[in-house]
């Protein structure tokens, strides 16, 4: 792959990380969780209607997570546009190793918990915001 296509991909795996940070921030509030309840729901499979937002740990834990999820994206792509062309191999890396520690935290968080139906889903995710950045550009 060349490093024009990996610069494209950093901001796909960007999108990918970040547009979880909304979806959870919707969570914080009564009345607009379902769609961060919907996404626990399919992440918990089988969908069940068991997940819930009516605790309100639940609903602070989620305004954190989609904190770190959208900033996390934001850093992504901002690698992308102002740190790449200075040091594309470097932050290549970076993003894989991060990458890499969150699916093996979160997947291994999730068998812990009860929830390994996440883990599956983990490496969907991991695949596609990985794409071909698994390997260094050729130029």
């Amino acid at each position: 792959m060349s490093q024009k296509f990996h610069k494209f991909w950093l901001r796909i795996t960007a999108v990918v990380v970040g547009s979880f940070g909304p979806v959870f921030f919707l969570g914080t509030m009564p009345r607009t969780s379902e769609p961060a309840r919907l996404t626990l729901d399919i992440l918990s499979w089988p969908v069940d209607g068991a997940t819930t937002y009516a605790s309100p740990d639940t609903r602070f834990l989620s305004a954190v997570t989609g904190g770190f999820l959208l900033g996390w994206g934001v850093m992504i792509w901002q690698l992308a546009s102002s740190v790449y062309d200075a040091a594309p191999e470097a932050v290549r890396r970076t993003v894989l190793t991060s990458l890499l520690a969150w699916f093996l935290l979160d997947s291994a968080g999730s068998i812990a918990s009860g929830n390994p139906s996440n883990a599956a889903f983990n490496v969907l995710v991991l695949l596609i915001a990985v794409g071909p950045l698994w390997r260094p550009a050729t130029d």
